[in-house]
């Protein structure tokens, strides 16, 4: 025992000894650095030697140790401010977050009392309630058999999409969890109308939308809007402010009595949660957005819908729209699905499995643009997976009667869609036009088609001539709106001769006047540069 004292003592003892001589090294050196006493003692002792440089020297010396002074207590200041700034005590924290849930709590009552009044607005315009009429309970009664039944019987539920009620307010999704109780227990499907052709929808949709809502627009215009959505998922309504780009959306939604979801874009937009939502840590709450909200409803019926992007380049859409562009250019529709938490709880709404909500097949995507200095310019990456539409002027009101809204099944507009991919298609003759154009285009513009716009174009031609147009009117559209529309970034300020004789080889090749759209583009190509 003595020998493990005599080695503590003369081992350990001195290491302890040496950590306290870091702290006694720090004490003398702070008391030496505010020794000005004993500094002056120094000075007096050796003044009668010093010479003009040397006090000198001695002046800059000790100013610089007054400044070192001043900045360690500064640091030191503020350094303690910090620290007892964000000291919070307990049960001040515990008020914070309280007031914090009673807060969202009535945000999301002043949110469905919001849908309540649209709802009773919009419904005699319509005829049905615009959506969801559960009314949040202020202090929820749990039920204690909820979560055994919910442990055993959740991959069930999610998947038949019947599981009983959740309350929302147990939920963190609390409005997709309300949509779960509408659709189980209000909701009742329309009957539809499955004799309806293209062509009569097209001339109904028209005159519903001039008698009834006052929006005129030209016949071509419907059937290349109606038509987009057989040849893709998202199209783009572009054009000056005030020719009817979000009113057109809004007016089809009417006509298939399934309102459209208007979603404005904000310029602060630059990721995927300003569109799917995020989860709120401190509530423990999902924050959700009426984007999420349309999607998710859309899984529970049948009837086409649009999800709007109001003003959708007045922040920059490859940002922000980025995960929506890759998800729907999966080749299998079943793929097609959002990530919106990587973890399942049990009682989370039914249409989420495995943290992903489905986006079906019954939804698309209509994006409007204006083109002025407020705005970004649109990403080829955008362009080319939709199908853009201008809308540059108001079409003349006409006084041709009106026709009643009606009730499709999405199932059928795709039926009529595949349908005329098999009656019609691209002439042997044209084909052939199209691909000596390509080659033109390469020649003089290094500019192609790809294969991505000639499967549009393989689409979209079948589905305009169904509507009621002619197959040369969609080429002349599609050309324009998806291969000449790259023009513009080319320095066509050295290019209008080429431009000229490209407008004269469409006179030549397709006939006169025949591609009267992509002529007025090159006349404004040649125009604005």
């Amino acid at each position: 025992m003595d020998n493990f004292l005599r080695y503590f003592i003369q081992d350990i003892g001195q290491l302890f000894y040496d950590f306290l001589d870091i702290f006694s090294a720090l004490f003398r050196f702070l008391f030496r650095l505010v020794d000005f006493p004993g500094r002056m003692e120094i000075i007096k002792a050796n003044n009668s030697e010093f010479t003009t440089l040397d006090w000198v020297l001695l002046l800059i010396t000790n100013l610089a140790l007054v400044a070192i002074i001043i900045i360690a207590v500064i640091f030191l200041l503020k350094l303690l401010r910090r620290i007892f700034r964000f000291r919070i005590p307990v049960k001040k924290y515990d008020e914070m977050k309280k007031n914090v849930e009673h807060l969202q709590k009535e945000l999301i009552r002043a949110n469905y009392e919001k849908d309540r009044l649209l709802a009773m607005h919009m419904e005699p315009l319509t005829g049905k309630t615009a959506g969801p009429q559960f009314e949040p309970e202020p202090e929820p009664d749990p039920d204690p058999n909820q979560e055994n039944a919910q442990n055993t019987e959740a991959d069930t539920n999610r998947n038949t999409m019947s599981s009983p009620c959740v309350n929302p307010m147990e939920s963190r999704f609390f409005r997709l969890t309300s949509l779960d109780n509408y659709y189980k227990t209000q909701y009742q499907p329309p009957v539809y109308e499955d004799d309806i052709t293209l062509p009569e929808f097209c001339a109904r949709f028209r005159l519903y939308a001039g008698g009834t809502l006052h929006l005129y627009y030209d016949i071509r215009m419907i059937r290349h809007f109606i038509a987009s959505f057989g040849a893709a998922r998202i199209v783009i309504l572009q054009g000056i402010s005030g020719t009817g780009k979000t009113s057109l959306p809004y007016a089809f939604g009417k006509f298939v009595q399934n309102d459209s979801t208007v979603v404005s874009v904000q310029p602060a937009w630059r990721e995927r949660t300003e569109l799917y939502g995020y989860f709120n840590e401190f509530t423990k709450k999902y924050t959700e957005t009426d984007f999420l909200s349309a999607i998710y409803s859309a899984n529970f019926y049948r009837d086409p819908h649009l999800i709007i992007l109001d003003e959708m380049n007045i922040a920059r859409v490859e940002y922000y729209f980025a995960e929506m562009l890759s998800i729907l250019e999966m080749p299998r529709q079943e793929e097609w699905k959002i990530d919106v938490a990587t973890a399942t709880w049990d009682n989370d709404p039914v249409g989420i499995n495995a943290g992903k909500i489905q986006i079906p097949n019954n939804t698309w995507f209509v994006g409007t643009i204006n083109n002025d200095d407020s705005t970004f310019a649109v990403a080829d990456k955008v362009y080319d997976r939709a199908i853009p539409i201008d809308l540059d002027s108001r079409a003349t009101p006409f006084d041709e009667g009106t026709a009643p809204p009606i009730s499709i099944s999405s199932d059928r507009l795709i039926a009529l869609f595949d349908d005329a991919k098999k009656t019609y298609s691209i002439s042997e003759e044209n084909h052939s036009k199209l691909e000596q154009m390509n080659d033109y285009l390469i020649e003089h513009f290094k500019l192609a088609f790809g294969n991505r716009i000639m499967k549009q174009l393989n689409d979209y031609v079948p589905c305009y001539m169904a509507c009621g147009g002619t197959e040369i009117e969609a080429i002349d559209f599609m050309v324009a709106k998806k291969v000449l529309r790259k023009f513009e970034s080319l320095n066509l300020g050295f290019m209008k001769d080429e431009l000229t004789k490209f407008s004269n080889y469409l006179d030549k090749t397709f006939g006169k006047d025949a591609m009267a759209i992509c002529k007025e583009y090159i006349a404004y190509l040649k125009k604005m540069n």
